[in-house]
This record gives C-alpha cells, structure tokens and sequence, in this order.
C-alpha cells in the first residue's frame, strides 16, 4: 500500500485541507469500526503513540492510538492555520509540519514566490523530507492552493520546484482553485498567469477548480432541494457540501459547501487505491493514461451524484442518470462544456455498488455523442471501488484531458492583458528583488503556447476518424 502526502498552501488550501481531513476521518470511521489500523487508514494517516516520549513513534499495525495527517500546513498568515488547531481537528495535525508567517503576501504572487520562498525553503524541505521518512512507499504529493492569492499562487507553486527538484520520482497533483471574473482580489489575473507558467513546467497533474461554477453547483442543490422537486427525502448526509462530519462546526462559513466539493473530489481521486474494488486504478495510473503530452496535464472534473434520495432501491434508470450528469456542463467543476469538446482521455471512477457491466453499458451509451481525438478513440481508464462515500450507495468522479478547459485559460489570459496593458499595479510586483517585467511577458508566451495547444487539437475535431483494420492472426 503507498502513501501520500498533502500540502496545504494559503488560506483556500487550508481551509479545503481542514475540509478533505474531516471528511477522510468521517469516512474511515464508517468502514474501519473496529478501531484496527490499516492500509487504507496509513495512506493518510500515521499511528502515533502519544505515550512515547519525544514527540510519539510510529506505529505500524494494531489499535489505532493516536492518528496524524500526513499534512504540511504552511500560510503566510496565521489566521486560519490557529483556526485550525484551536478546532476539533487540533488533534489530528503535527505541530512539527505547520509553517506559517504574520505579514502574509498581500495578494502578491512575487512576494510568496521569491521572498517567502526563499526565506522558507530550507524549513520547507525539511518538513516534506520529514513527511517522507513517516512513509514507506511514498507516491504522491497533493498540493492545494488557489490561484489568485498571493501566497497560494506565489508560495505554492515554488513548492512544486522544490518537490521536483527533491522528489522527483514522486507525483505532484495539484488542486487549483481559480479566481471568478468577479473575484474581489484586483491583482489575481497576475498572479494566476504567473502561476500558471510553473503549473506548466513543474506539475504532473492538475485539477483545475472555478469559484463560480462551486458556487453554481451548491445554488443548484440549493434550489432542488428547498423547492421539494425531488419528490422524496433527502437522505441526511449525502449532500456533497454537507459539513456535517465527524466534527460538528459551531458555525458555518460562507466557503464551508464549496470547500467541501472540493474535498469530496480529492476523497473519491483517492479512493480506489485506499479500498479494494473490482477495479482498482491507483494515482499513477491517472498520469500515465490521461496525459499523452507533458504539458497537456489539466484535467476537468465532475462529481455525481449531487445528493441522495432517501429510497434506499437504485433503480438502473437512476444509475445510467449518474453517468449522463457527468457528462453535463453543469456538473463541471470549471465552467466548461466537455460535450462539445474533444477528448483526448477520460478516466472514470465509480464508487459503491456498481456493476462492470454497468460501467461498459454507459461507456457504450455515451459514446456516440462524445469527441475523441483520432487517434485514442479507446481513450477511456476506469475503475471499480466497492466503499461509497459516506450517506450515498454509489458515485463517479469523471476525470476528462478535453479542449474544453481552455476558454478559462483564454478568459484568464483576457483579464490578464487588460491590467498588463495599463502597466497597472505592476510597480508592486517589480520592487520586489529578483522580479523583472519579463517573468510577466514569459508566463504570458507560456500560456500562449498552451493554449495554441489546445487549438491545434480543436482543429482536427471535425476530421475523419481512421478505421484501421484488424491484424488477421493466421492458424
């Protein structure tokens, strides 16, 4: 069994972090009853036994003592961070693995990327190297941040040189959270361009996330929930903004549901190489099938189903509904529409009681009205895990490498230039030392670049599909 490690930058990273841990307990507690531990508990968690003078030792099978996050918590503000370890989850997290500051970046990218960085690197390594030596078959590293900040954008991703440059057998996903058109931090087109030049060079996978689309996904349960279309009874818990964990909150922040899709996106990435299943897909296999070029690495996500009804019967009709949802524009976590786009892979992850046979049928039922590039027209990876998450009987996360992200990055790029243009707020970036106007003109031509990508492939969409023939094997 391999293990992985969370990073959790800036103030979105930490609070979707303290989200994922809650709801990673809540769903171990659920299949592990007895209290032992286990494989499936260690890819995230160690055993630590408190008694231990010296901070605990590890312990490597038996009751569970104490359990501890695989987590680095680093924010170069300490609001949230002591949030954190004031709360319910104090517990849970080394205090040797957190690093935080009290200026904070002020929404710079050039101030968490070369000032921080290069304070903290050495303080940095040493909690990954110590994270690392806690593992025995380290695979991944999962870095969360957002985009449009400063230190998520500028910290985070000078955390991604520093993993490859000490790890670089180790893969670096990263759960990105991108600003909305309607974002209130001024300077996020900056710092979400500059980020994404390291996102491109440095990350083997990235899970873009859009704030309005969240926002979108949690006014649609919203709506479906409270005007009583459904016809029947919720059943408690299954929400997928549901809060209502291991833990109960004293109060509810407004970014509380969104965090939590996004928690529930990383659980169910995760699950099919913490439980058995019928078909497991372990984290290097999504790399391995999904990317076919290295920079082409950003993958779209949805997550279905949204709730669950309280009949407890799930009826075919029903499941083959969870599949076309996936599929649908508005389950998309970044505002993109995969149908009218072209895939170049799609990896399917289905948790609970479903069939193969009735993954194979859904494939063959969607097929037809879905782009695949000429030459991967077989470009599907899927698996089968036999836990649900927590309050649902089944669920899919559809993972898709599609043209269909790029008008974000086009978007981005379009905010970008508007502020670029003005040479506004640039001085705030430029006086910080090592940064000079042509990190700006760079990451620009990298995004460029990506998204010429993007539209080579666009390109070839309407082209006719080869059918080669079959090799004849003579008897």
């Amino acid at each position: 069994m391999t293990q992985s490690v969370v990073v959790q930058v800036g103030q979105c990273g930490n609070q979707i972090g303290c989200c994922f841990w809650d709801l990673a307990l809540r769903e171990h507690a659920a299949v592990n009853q007895k209290g032992i531990y286990d494989e499936a508990i260690s890819s995230f968690f160690r055993n630590v036994d408190t008694r231990v003078v010296g901070g605990g030792g590890s312990i490597s099978k038996g009751k569970i003592r104490s359990l501890k996050a695989r987590a680095v918590l680093i924010d170069m503000e300490e609001g949230v961070v002591n949030e954190i370890l004031q709360g319910p989850l104090r517990d849970v997290f080394d205090s040797k693995q957190l690093i935080t500051d009290i200026s904070g970046s002020g929404n710079n990218w050039a101030v968490g990327h070369k000032v921080f960085g290069s304070v903290y690197q050495e303080q940095i390594l040493e909690k990954l190297r110590k994270s690392a030596e806690h593992c025995d078959c380290l695979q991944c590293f999962f870095i969360i941040h957002s985009m449009g900040g400063g230190t998520g954008s500028g910290l985070g991703t000078f955390l991604l040189k520093v993993l490859e440059d000490e790890f670089p057998e180790v893969y670096r996903f990263v759960t990105s959270v991108y600003p909305s058109g309607e974002d209130d931090v001024i300077t996020s087109p900056y710092n979400s361009i500059l980020a994404m030049k390291e996102l491109n060079e440095h990350a083997d996978c990235v899970l873009p996330i859009d704030n309005q689309s969240l926002f979108d996904i949690i006014s649609k349960i919203d709506l479906m929930v409270n005007s009583g279309k459904l016809g029947k009874t919720v059943k408690p818990k299954s929400l997928i903004t549901s809060s209502a964990g291991t833990f109960k909150k004293q109060h509810k922040r407004p970014f509380d549901a969104m965090n939590n899709i996004v928690a529930n996106l990383m659980l169910n990435l995760t699950s099919s190489s913490r439980f058995e299943g019928s078909l497991n897909m372990d984290i290097n296999e999504i790399s391995m099938n999904l990317v076919p070029f290295p920079q082409l690495h950003y993958l779209v996500s949805s997550l279905t189903p949204l709730y669950t009804l309280a009949d407890i019967n799930v009826p075919p009709r029903r499941l083959d509904q969870m599949f076309s949802d996936a599929f649908s524009k508005d389950y998309q976590l970044i505002q993109a529409d995969p149908k009218h786009s072209l895939y170049l892979a799609c990896a399917l992850m289905v948790r609970g009681n479903v069939q193969i046979s009735d993954l194979r049928r859904n494939i063959e039922r969607l097929k037809p009205s879905l782009h695949f590039v000429s030459w991967n027209q077989e470009g599907w990876k899927t698996s089968l895990c036999s836990v649900p998450p927590v309050g649902h009987s089944h669920s899919l996360l559809a993972l898709a490498n599609n043209t269909c992200v790029k008008p974000t990055f086009v978007e981005l790029r379009e905010r970008f230039m508007r502020l670029y243009k003005k040479k506004a707020h640039l001085h705030h970036y430029l006086q910080v030392e090592g940064m000079e106007e042509s990190c700006f003109t760079e990451a620009v031509s990298s995004l460029s670049a990506l998204i010429q990508e993007y539209n080579q492939l666009d390109a070839t969409k309407s082209m006719p599909v080869e059918d080669f023939p079959r090799l004849r094997v003579a008897v």
